[in-house]
């Protein structure tokens, strides 16, 4: 079994591959995201990261924030969000909540009140169904601060939210007059 520090390292170097720089092993994505479960396995090793399956497995099974996803049969995965890559998501429009939640840090929240959030080098801004994950979030990047999202009215207004396999919800932005800090 793998120690917490071979866990961490190998579940940071998925996100990398599976939702940034997969040529960096030359993997590629197919249009849903998914990679060959066999080829990823393979081309880690040769960039000298090294797992089995059962270690992968494991790595999937276990991540709090369920990052990753197999398919029915085991044989492909996909990171579950978070891409930066264009790919086709395979995510349908969905009614978000009334509410959504984002966690960021105080430094920024002068430059969201005045500009909104916006996706940056992501696909998608991430958005939370409750206040606790956007707190966590919001502490990776220094002292939280959460923004509450009026979500429903963005919809009724026009715009697409997604609901992704990990249970985060995405849009492409979200205007200053959509959002208020708590």
């Amino acid at each position: 079994m793998l120690s917490e520090k071979e866990n961490t390292h190998i579940s940071k170097f998925l996100s990398l591959v599976l939702r940034h720089k997969p040529d960096q092993i030359g993997i590629k994505l197919n249009e849903n995201r998914w990679v060959n479960v066999e080829d990823l396995i393979i081309l880690s090793g040769k960039a000298g990261v090294n797992f089995n399956f059962n270690e992968l497995k494991h790595i999937v099974d276990t991540n709090n924030k369920k990052r990753f996803a197999f398919n029915d049969d085991c044989t492909l995965i996909r990171a579950s969000q978070g891409h930066s890559v264009i790919i086709n998501s395979g995510y349908e429009p969905q009614q978000p909540p009334e509410v959504l939640y984002h966690g960021t840090a105080i430094k920024n929240l002068d430059s969201i009140i005045a500009n909104g959030l916006n996706k940056a080098n992501r696909l998608h801004v991430h958005l939370s169904s409750d206040k606790e994950t956007a707190v966590n979030v919001g502490s990776r990047h220094g002292k939280p601060v959460v923004l509450e999202i009026l979500a429903l009215q963005m919809h009724n207004d026009g715009f697409a939210f997604y609901l992704s396999d990990n249970k985060v919800w995405l849009t492409d932005n979200v205007p200053a007059k959509y959002l208020k800090a708590l």
